[in-house]
């Protein structure tokens, strides 16, 4: 049915109002990390900066300095932790989703494994600080790849058994009948199929562990083991006074999530909503 002028006015300033609702920040944002300092404290607002300032980048992106070594030390940390947690939790959770799909595993494990997730992570916290803290691994980013391990696999396990749902159960019973075993299928068959399932799992598996801040200020102290989150926090705490420094951390902190996004673009969206549809 063809929409009247009204309604594609409205549908249109809809999506216009969200666009900005969801990019206005992050402009904003970047605007702020390349204004000059007085720009930022200036009554009433400079919204548009009187000169460009680059300088801040280049200082955080230097080992010279100490914003340049604790910005780049986070980010290393960031991405071994993220990097790793969601690596692990995937091939975790292939094989369980498969089992949970494929081989009638009890959905009442199912139900309590996602359960899991759903406790507020302060529950958590004593046993595993009492757990690590005796095992001498507090302030490791083992313990925190760990951690999001624990905390992803759940989630990435539900999402891929979704998708697995629906992939066509004939394909793999021709190669049971050629004498393939189930890894063999699984690794030939079902993960080619389900490629933009593993896609979507992996992005939203990372910015998970990307943004986790409650357990990484818990179970770390220092450089050595500080995620970004962390340091943002340290920045936002009083210990930079140049609000463009810590715009800058932000705007170079969504960096690693928007370039995996742009990479997976094609996979994410039908990864998504192949799980609820059933053809």
């Amino acid at each position: 049915m063809k929409r009247s002028l009204v309604q594609s006015i409205l549908l249109y300033g809809c999506a216009l109002l969200l666009a900005a609702f969801t990019t206005g920040p992050l402009l904003w944002l970047a605007v702020m990390s390349i204004s000059a300092p007085t720009d930022l404290t200036e009554v009433p607002l400079r919204w548009i900066p009187s000169e460009l300032d680059f300088s801040r980048y280049t200082s955080l992106l230097s080992l010279e300095g100490g914003n340049g070594e604790r910005f780049l030390s986070a980010l290393r940390n960031s991405l071994l932790t993220a990097g790793g947690a969601t690596v692990i939790a995937l091939l975790l959770a292939i094989p369980a989703a498969y089992a949970f799909s494929r081989r009638q595993a009890s959905m009442v494990l199912l139900f309590a494994f996602l359960a899991t997730i759903m406790m507020p992570p302060i529950t958590y916290v004593l046993p595993l600080y009492s757990t690590f803290s005796s095992f001498g691994m507090l302030n490791h980013t083992v313990t925190l790849i760990i951690v999001y391990t624990a905390m992803l696999l759940p989630f990435a396990t539900w999402l891929m058994k979704a998708n697995i749902d629906v992939l066509p159960v004939e394909v793999e019973q021709a190669a049971f009948m050629e004498g393939a075993g189930t890894a063999y299928t699984i690794r030939q068959v079902v993960l080619p199929l389900a490629l933009p399932a593993i896609a979507a799992t992996t992005m939203l598996s990372f910015l998970v562990a990307w943004d986790e801040f409650f357990y990484a200020l818990i179970f770390t102290n220092d450089l050595s083991a500080k995620t970004l989150p962390v340091a943002i926090a340290d920045f936002s705490a009083g210990r930079v006074t140049d609000y463009g420094v810590i715009a800058s951390v932000g705007v170079l902190a969504t960096l690693p999530p928007a370039i995996l996004a742009i990479a997976f673009q094609k996979f994410i969206v039908s990864g998504l909503v192949a799980g609820p549809v059933k053809g």
